[in-house]
Formats: structure tokens, C-alpha cells, sequence
């Protein structure tokens, strides 16, 4: 527990300086690109300081210059981290509304140009998405949603919410399955003590969305079926993760 206080207190300590440093950074340069660059130096020198060892594949799937909707397996906190600090291309989050009211942090997300989700009713969920799709159509900037809506309490990929795939077809963007392997281990939902690994990060091809814009239920199919038969293929190829 003496390391993971450490841990912790270190977190604390770089994430008020890499929000001040985001602030800073969105005002010398609109888009949020060079904030973005703020936010991979945040989430590498946590995964550095826990011991967590990141490896990435499929990288030759994507074409860093292109939009896309990126949807993740979504097992613990660490995956924010992974992604943000070992997916090499600029996007940006699609967060629950209360994110981006935490005091600087809140602040610094919406400056760099992360999405806010409104998720109190139905309407307001609808409404948020349908503008999230515009941004990301008119600015062609590439987002990042965890279609569980949730974190993971075994590791298994749960069953997946409809209001990213609304979002990918409203946008007219592909969708980019993601797996990731490992986090569960580090530091499972409900859980407060982090523990040093290995984790992996997959990425699988695109998947376009127009075919499906009346199917959306075989869009949802299609997508957690090629995540959890990657995730169990990542397993057994003994990438180093550990379940």
C-alpha cells in the first residue's frame, strides 16, 4: 500500500501541472494538438512511475491522418492512460458531463477541446451526440469512446451502448476497434492497490459505417465481436498480459 500511496501522490502532483500546462499550452496553439502532447507526457510518467510496460500492434491498420471513431475495451482506469500515452495519433476524449467540472482538470479538458456527453436524460444524451458528430465531421478530429459505458468488473467485454455507434454513422467515420489487455490485472474496478505489469494494445482495421446507417444493432455485433475475439487471441499469444 506504501507504493501505491506514492503512487497517488505523485499522480495528484502531475496532473495539477499538466492541466496548468494544457491551459497554457491551448492558448499558444488552437486545436488542442499541442495540449494533447501535455496529456501523453501526463499519462507516460504515471504508467513510468507505476511499472506498468505498455506494447502496442496494429498500428499499420490506421492512417495516422485520418478521422476516425475509436471504441475500447474498457477493464480499468489505467486504460485512459494506455491510450492516451501509447496510441500515437491526436483525438480527443467523449466524457461524461461531471469530468469536465473538477476544478482546473474540467477546465483544461474542455480548452483542449474534449467532447462533454450530457448523459441526465435521454434528450439531452441525443442532443450532445448529435453535436459531438457535427464537430467531428466539420473539424475532422478523431474521438475515443469505451462503447461499455463502464469499467469491466471480470475483464470481459461487456455488452456495448448504442450512442457511439450514432455517432460513428451520424459523423460518417469509421469505427476502429480497440482491445486492451492487461489493465485488469494492474488495477481492477473497485480496486485501490496498483500493481506492476504488462499491458497490450491492439488495434484492429477500420470498420466503415455507411453500410450499416439502418442497422445499427449489426454495426454494434460486428464491433464486440471482432474486440473480444482479438482479446482472447491477444491472450493466447502470450503478448504479456495477464488476464
Amino acid at each position: 500500500m506504501i507504493r501505491t500511496a506514492a503512487i497517488s501522490a505523485w499522480v495528484v502532483l502531475i496532473t495539477f501541472i499538466c492541466a496548468l500546462a494544457a491551459i497554457i499550452a491551448s492558448f499558444l496553439r488552437k486545436g488542442g494538438n499541442l495540449s494533447h502532447l501535455v496529456g501523453r507526457f501526463w499519462a507516460k510518467s504515471i504508467l513510468y512511475v507505476s511499472r506498468v510496460k505498455v506494447s502496442i500492434q496494429g498500428l499499420e491498420h490506421i492512417d495516422p491522418r485520418a478521422t476516425y471513431v475509436y471504441m475500447a475495451n474498457h477493464q480499468s482506469m489505467f486504460d485512459i492512460l494506455v491510450l492516451l500515452g501509447y496510441l500515437p495519433v491526436q483525438f480527443r476524449w467523449l466524457a461524461k458531463m461531471e469530468l469536465f467540472q473538477i476544478p482546473i482538470f474540467g477546465y483544461s479538458m474542455a480548452r483542449v477541446g474534449y467532447i462533454s456527453i450530457d448523459r441526465s436524460n435521454r434528450k439531452s444524451a441525443i442532443k450532445s451526440l448529435q453535436k459531438a458528430a457535427q464537430k467531428i465531421a466539420q473539424e475532422g478530429v478523431s474521438v475515443v469512446i469505451f462503447p461499455e459505458g463502464t469499467r469491466s468488473e471480470d475483464g470481459q467485454i461487456r455488452p456495448f451502448k448504442k450512442g457511439g455507434f450514432y455517432l460513428a454513422i451520424d459523423s460518417g467515420r469509421p469505427i476502429v476497434p480497440v482491445v486492451i489487455c492487461g489493465s485488469h490485472y494492474v488495477m481492477p474496478k473497485g480496486k485501490f492497490r496498483i500493481k506492476p505489469g504488462r499491458i497490450v494494445l491492439s488495434v484492429n482495421r477500420p470498420v466503415e459505417t455507411a453500410p450499416y446507417n439502418k442497422t445499427k444493432e449489426v454495426l454494434m455485433e460486428l464491433v464486440r465481436s471482432t474486440m473480444k475475439t482479438d482479446l482472447e487471441k491477444v491472450k493466447a499469444g502470450q503478448q504479456g498480459c495477464l488476464a
